[in-house]
């Protein structure tokens, strides 16, 4: 008796157990499949972007490790739908059968919307979803379902997202009636041996074990040779290793960047090793634990005649790429190229951004402070007073009336009440534009910016004024027709590959446009106001080339240019090179008399700056590189000498720049260990 019972709880656990075991398995197995096949269909639509020495070997070898990778997704996927429903289905089985449905078709509609969404943010970023995906959380986000809807089709990729999920879903199904005839099978044929249910539960508890280190471990059986985002670059390409990343592990590596972004894991100084390296820094002794000792300066002297109106305009997504030689006849720099090219004005053609987006370009030319794993936009301390460094301020103490001129919302990243709490004394934005001026969700088109800046700016008083522009931006909203946009020769000048990407001559057309408004600016500014200076730069670039797999320099770089009274071709240094935090101390070099002090993280580049570093790679006028790679990665600039990179130096000062600006803005002047106790 008490065997035939023993009997019983042995066949009923079998019957359980694999019921678990094989539905389970299938279900991992389609989610693998449907993985892996997503893998393969995003690496074969987007093939122009291979590498032209990438190999049919590289591939295979991508999409076989793409595949270990996507055995730990599968499996947490597997888990979100077969957990809940094997918990509810104890207290009643049909229950734990309907949620196990809906489970998987909610899992696989959100699979298939991350896989139609992949194709444009790769076409857009050159990545995977990354960090940025989540800092859309601060944007503004009725401008960016606008910007979906209009220029990257949300409605037919949702549309087939769903129809996707609906075919797959139905397959999952069929699958699972298939399973159930299956596990009787089995069960049967283990029934009918001699301890046949003892071999039969024993082998189930294997391959849940060989299953779970399989999940664990990436496609490994132990941690030596797990597999995960962090090392799963295993390939020469660029594109193939963001092939190997399936869309959910592309949202954890972005999830897992911006926390340590948030958290400031990325940067792990002392404070004693920020001394140290802010006194190299500065040419002090290292002598003080306040560190906005190491930060003061003293201009040499004005080089110009202080100009009565400065103008700073950060154009979106205005690359350096279009100034090239070797895509003059594109003519969408044409206005530019001429303000180039006049007497009074100079050009450093080795500028890189203070980070990938426009909110970095912000707080690096508003703050001076480099991009080092903090979001100054919404860190309560920005918001207490300005930080030293703080261009505004500075300026204010040489006489001008400070302004920020923004052409879109002010809620957008909290920019109007981030540049105000950081000494702005005015601010503007769409708000105080015409009722009537044509724009997109971000805000009005760069033509009614411009004549609004022109009408506000106060002809008798000194002012500094930062203005920032939004029309090279998506949605590409602005008629280029009636704007008079050469679309033809443009497109003539095109690879022949090229020539009919309508959505390529939309981006190449609104570029254009940037350029001749922002070139007609210049020309009003210097005929309202003959002693004016005006700075352009780009807030990033990295948006679109017209190679697929663009070199460093073309793809990351933005122009520095410098025009008005007083400037004259060699204004800058010949070697220079910099970021945006440069431009403060370049303003204050050029315009403050000998003596005058200021705080300042950057250096001019009239003076002694000919290195630029930001959140991933440096420049000089002969190299631009990789930041944090052993061995370092780097390519030569077309341009240059070839003069060689001193490592040593350039680590020491990306270093100091990224430690000063992480510790400055976070624990305030003061060099204290103690203040480091309990971080993250």
């Amino acid at each position: 008796m008490s065997y035939n019972k023993g009997y019983k709880r042995i066949d009923s656990l079998v019957q359980g157990g694999l019921k678990l075991v094989v539905r389970g398995l299938l279900v991992f197995f389609f989610y693998l499949a449907v993985l892996s096949l997503c893998r393969a269909v995003f690496c074969y639509v987007l093939a122009e972007y291979l590498g032209q020495s990438t190999s049919w070997a590289d591939i295979q070898l991508a999409l076989a490790s793409g595949t270990r990778l996507s055995v730990q997704t599968s499996g947490i996927m597997a888990l979100v739908t077969l957990v809940p429903a094997g918990l509810t289905g104890l207290v009643k089985p049909a229950w734990g059968h309907g949620l196990q449905k809906l489970l998987s078709g909610i899992t696989l509609l959100v699979t298939d919307i991350g896989f139609f969404a992949s194709f444009p943010y790769y076409q857009q970023f050159h990545s995977r979803f990354n960090q940025l995906f989540f800092n859309a959380v601060n944007d503004d986000m009725y401008a960016l379902f606008i910007s979906f809807i209009q220029e990257f089709n949300l409605i037919p990729r949702l549309i087939g997202a769903i129809a996707m999920t609906v075919i797959l879903w139905k397959l999952l199904q069929y699958l699972w009636g298939k399973c159930d005839y299956l596990i009787g099978q089995v069960r049967d044929a283990a029934k009918s041996l001699h301890y046949g249910l003892q071999v039969l539960l024993a082998l189930m508890l294997v391959i849940i074990y060989i299953w779970g280190r399989l999940v664990i471990f990436g496609g490994s059986l132990s941690w030596e040779n797990a597999v995960d985002w962090e090392n799963a670059g295993v390939t020469k390409d660029e594109f193939l290793n963001e092939v190997i990343l399936d869309d959910y592990q592309a949202l954890y590596r972005g999830y897992r960047m911006n926390s340590r972004m948030l958290a400031c894991n990325g940067l792990n100084f002392t404070a004693e090793q920020i001394k140290q390296l802010a006194a190299q820094l500065s040419g002090k002794p290292a002598d003080s634990d306040n560190l906005d000792v190491y930060l003061q300066r003293e201009a040499q002297g004005a080089q110009i005649a202080k100009p009565k109106h400065i103008f700073v305009i950060v154009s979106e997504s205005y690359a350096n790429w279009p100034l090239l030689p070797q895509y003059e006849k594109l003519h969408i720099a044409d206005g530019m190229k001429g303000v180039i090219a006049a007497a009074d004005s100079d050009y450093c053609p080795a500028m890189l951004p203070n980070g990938s987006s426009t909110v970095s370009a912000v707080t690096g030319i508003v703050t001076g402070l480099a991009d080092a794993n903090l979001y100054l936009t919404t860190m309560p301390e920005s918001f207490k007073e300005p930080y030293p460094t703080a261009i505004a301020p500075q300026m204010e103490k040489l006489g001008y009336a400070t302004s920020f001129w923004y052409a879109g919302p002010a809620t957008w990243e909290r920019v109007g009440a981030f540049t105000t709490a950081q000494g702005f004394q005015h601010f503007y934005s769409r708000g105080d534009m015409p009722e009537n001026a044509a724009g997109s969700v971000w805000g009005c088109d760069d033509e009614y910016l411009y004549e609004a800046v022109l009408q506000g700016v106060p002809q008798e008083q000194d002012t500094f004024s930062v203005v920032l522009n939004v029309s090279n931006h998506s949605p590409y909203t602005i008629d280029l027709e009636a704007k008079g946009f050469p679309e033809e020769t443009v497109r003539s000048a095109l690879p022949e590959e090229l020539q009919n990407d309508a959505g390529l001559l939309k981006e190449l057309g609104h570029y254009w446009y940037a350029d001749k408004e922002m070139a007609e600016f210049i020309t009003k500014i210097k005929a309202k106001y003959a002693d004016a200076l005006i700075v352009v730069v780009g807030d990033h670039g990295d948006r679109y080339n017209l190679e697929k797999m663009p070199g460093l320099y073309e793809r990351y770089t933005v122009p520095f240019i410098i025009t008005g009274n007083g400037v004259h071709k060699g204004l800058l240094l010949p070697d220079s090179a910099g970021s945006q935090i440069d431009i403060g101390p370049t303003l204050l070099e050029l315009i403050a008399p000998k003596g005058f002090k200021y705080m300042s993280i950057g250096s001019s580049l009239s003076r002694n700056n000919r290195m630029g570093i930001n959140y991933g790679f440096y420049i000089t006028r002969d190299f631009i590189g990789e930041s944090y790679n052993d061995p370092p990665k780097m390519q030569a600039i077309p341009s240059g000498t070839g003069k060689a990179v001193d490592m040593q130096q350039l680590q020491n000062y990306m270093d100091a720049v990224h430690s000063i600006s992480w510790w400055r803005p976070k624990y305030g002047p003061v060099l204290d260990e103690s203040l480091l106790e309990g971080r993250e």
